[in-house]
Formats: C-alpha cells, structure tokens, sequence
C-alpha cells in the first residue's frame, strides 16, 4: 500500500466545488471520488446539478449516476466500494482528489465507519408506513424508549436519521448508540481538507440562478416522469418533493420554486456549521476556480 494524500474538497452546495475539484485533479493528474449522495442516481441528472461532461475537464469522476433509483446505499457502504478505487488512484498517481457536500459520506472514507447492519429494506418499508400512518413523531418516541442517548444527539425531524437509528435498534437488539464510536482520522494517507465559504449573498445568488437553470433545463418534466416512483428515499429531495407537491396541485408553479430555492439556502447553512464543526477544514473564499486551485496546491505536502 503506497503513502499518498487525499485531498478532499467539501463546502455547501452551489459553492464550486465540483468545478474546483476537477481543475484540481487535472492539475494533479489523477481522479476524483464523489461523496455527493444525491448525485449516486442515474435517474437524477437535473435535480441534483449533476454536472455535465465537459464540466469534468475529461476527469474521471467515480460514483456518479451508477445506482438505481430502488437501490440505498448508507455512508458505510459508500466507503467500502470508494476504499479500493482510493487505494488504486494512490498507487497509481499518489493522489487523489475526493469531493461532495454529504459529510456522512466524507466522514466515512476519512475516519472509518461504524460495522452497523445494511439496510433491512422491509423494516425500513414499514417504518416508512408507520410514518405516513402515524407521524414522525410516533417513531421518535419509540427511538427515545430504545435509545435516548441517540434522540439528544440526532435531529428528530430528519425522517432519515430517526428511521435508521430506529432500524438498527430493532435489527440488532441493542441501541444505536453503544454500536457508534468516535472516529479518529485514518493515518495512512496524507488528508488535506478544504472547505469553500463563498460570501452568504453570493452563495445564495448562485443558488437561486443554479434553481432557475435546472427549471429552464426541464427538471418539472424530470420530477413528472419520476412521479411513480416519489416513495423511494433518493426522491425525498429538495427539488422533487416540492414539485411532486405541485404535480398534486398543492402547490403553485411559482411557490414551488421559492420553496426549493429556501430549502437550498437552508441546506446550504447546513453543511456550512458541518465544516465548522471541525478545525481540521480550512477555509478558501475565492470567487474563481483557478484561484482555488493555486490556495489548494499551497497546502500540499
């Protein structure tokens, strides 16, 4: 196993770091690992801003667009298939580059992951019913019965968090909690971590002309032809769940668009306070791409 350095690029999304990792990459002749969830899925181009091919600068990118809609992937699954593909970039270029908004995912290729039981996709099913027939509320009220270390931690009105924490108590008989253990940087690699922070009104302007694109490139037409298939998890989106509201009619055309540009911003300021969290990010504020890479290219080793 060669020594190598993992650069890894975060930052909230609309923020520019799909452009700047690719740049980066070229520059450092090697690929990039994307840890953006919502960009796994083939059948979700406009509705997560996947980026188009020449976007890419002829990068090879992993992981983006190779699952199903009906397939789920937690963020230990993530790290065991991206594990072998980093190892590979290492041995082969010394570097590599990984990128994406989703810290789950991140946090799992860089600090390891907890051995918890894959997805019991039957469980999860009736929990899903559970919620529609009970309300969230109802599920975290038996989560605090099995777990209540883990209801103080996580935020109870994420549907996903409360559902898997409750999955894993009733898979294995044993909270959630006491099979979670703090992660510790791996220390096989070099890790150089950066985060972007565009200034907060260019970072909302971005994300309220990236909106406008995605409708003006038919993502309305995208949600429609996804419609049958809203039940999945990968659809609980922002930027599908208010059209399909729309497609119901609760909602105006145009009020359905606000909501997905505040719902954006309010994404965004949430994977801003995830890379403030931990010193070990360091901050570039740059407004160009090339700028970016030059600040990077600094840090390295």
């Amino acid at each position: 196993m060669v020594r190598g350095t993992l650069v890894v690029v975060g930052g909230p999304t609309a923020s520019g770091k799909t452009a700047l990792a690719a740049a980066l990459a070229a520059r450092l002749g090697t690929e990039v690992i994307s840890a953006d969830a919502r960009q796994f899925y083939g059948a979700m181009r406009i509705g997560t801003a996947r980026p188009a091919e020449d976007e890419l600068l002829g990068v090879p990118h992993h992981f983006l667009g190779h699952l199903d809609l009906e397939e789920t992937w937690s963020a230990g699954r993530f790290a065991r298939a991206a594990e072998p593909v980093l190892q590979r970039l290492l041995n082969a270029h010394g570097r590599a580059v990984l990128v994406g908004g989703s810290g789950l995912y991140i946090d799992a290729l860089i600090k390891g992951f907890d051995p918890l039981p894959e997805a019991d996709e039957d469980l999860r099913s009736r929990l899903r019913d559970r919620v529609k027939r009970e309300g969230l509320h109802a599920l975290v009220v038996e989560l605090a019965r099995l777990d209540p270390a883990t209801v103080e931690r996580i935020d109870v009105r994420n549907p996903q968090r409360v559902l898997r924490a409750l999955e894993v108590c009733l898979v294995t008989g044993r909270p959630f909690s006491e099979q979670r253990h703090a992660p510790q940087h791996r220390t096989d690699l070099d890790l150089v971590r950066v985060a972007l922070h565009p200034q907060r009104s260019l970072l909302y302007a971005r994300i309220d002309a990236r909106v406008d694109a995605m409708m003006a490139a038919g993502l309305l037409e995208e949600a429609r032809s996804l419609l049958p298939h809203r039940h999945l998890n990968a659809l609980n989106t922002v930027g599908y769940k208010e059209l399909f509201q729309h497609l119901d009619g609760a909602l105006t055309l145009a009020r359905a668009v606000d909501l997905i540009k505040q719902h954006t911003r309010n994404y965004a300021k949430r994977q801003l306070t995830w890379s403030r969290r931990d010193p070990g990010w360091v901050r570039v504020e740059t407004t160009t791409t090339r700028d970016g890479v030059e600040q990077v290219l600094r840090l390295l080793p």
